[in-house]
């Protein structure tokens, strides 16, 4: 920081936590309305970030195989996911075996399509909503492809998570011990986004 008094010119060393003190008594923030089963909130660079928690359940699926012919359907049992969500952009889908209580707990890529392999999804023309309370469902009901990276989300089929759908097609419960392991939920809170 250089200071000016007339003639006199001083320079003194500053650290980016002084500065970030100074200006953090101009700033408020608050979160308002959290949507339900938030797990955490985090403000950052590209804006904030909110990680929701979603039940297991069953669930119906759409899946684009053909475009010249209709889409395949499929009703799956599915483990709970964290979502991490930045409005109207695609989110970031990771699979749990229950709801996390501690940073340590695992999380498990999603044996899902249309998911990258660092977790984030491909929205692909998918627009998704401003309203992070939205995103789940938007996401469960956009239309799934067979064109991207398929492998390493199953266990049993880790060539191909399609397979992994036709085989619990109908099923009552989603096989926990066939999730592929990611990381914690430290990890999920320390990404770069």
């Amino acid at each position: 920081m250089t200071l000016f008094d007339g003639d006199l010119v001083d320079t003194k060393v500053v650290s980016a936590l002084d500065v970030a003190h100074a200006l953090a008594s101009d700033l408020s923030f608050g979160t308002g309305l959290l949507p339900p089963n938030t797990l955490w909130w985090s403000n950052t660079r590209r804006g904030p970030i909110f990680a929701l928690y979603v039940e297991p359940k069953i669930r119906k699926f759409a899946l684009l195989v053909d475009a010249n012919k209709p889409p395949r359907r499929f009703t799956l049992p599915m483990p709970g996911f964290i979502f991490l969500c930045t409005p109207g952009q695609a989110p970031w889908v990771f699979a749990v075996k229950k709801k996390p209580t501690k940073e340590t707990a695992v999380v498990y890529k999603s044996p899902l399509c249309n998911i990258h392999e660092s977790g984030r999804s491909c929205a692909g023309t998918h627009k998704y909503p401003n309203r992070v309370a939205d995103m789940v469902q938007s996401f469960f009901t956009s239309l799934y492809t067979a064109t991207a990276d398929l492998r390493n989300r199953s266990q049993m089929f880790p060539n191909n998570v399609v397979s992994l759908w036709e085989h619990l097609d109908d099923k009552k419960r989603f096989p926990m011990a066939d999730l592929v392991k990611h990381g914690t939920v430290r990890d999920l809170m320390e990404m770069e986004m």
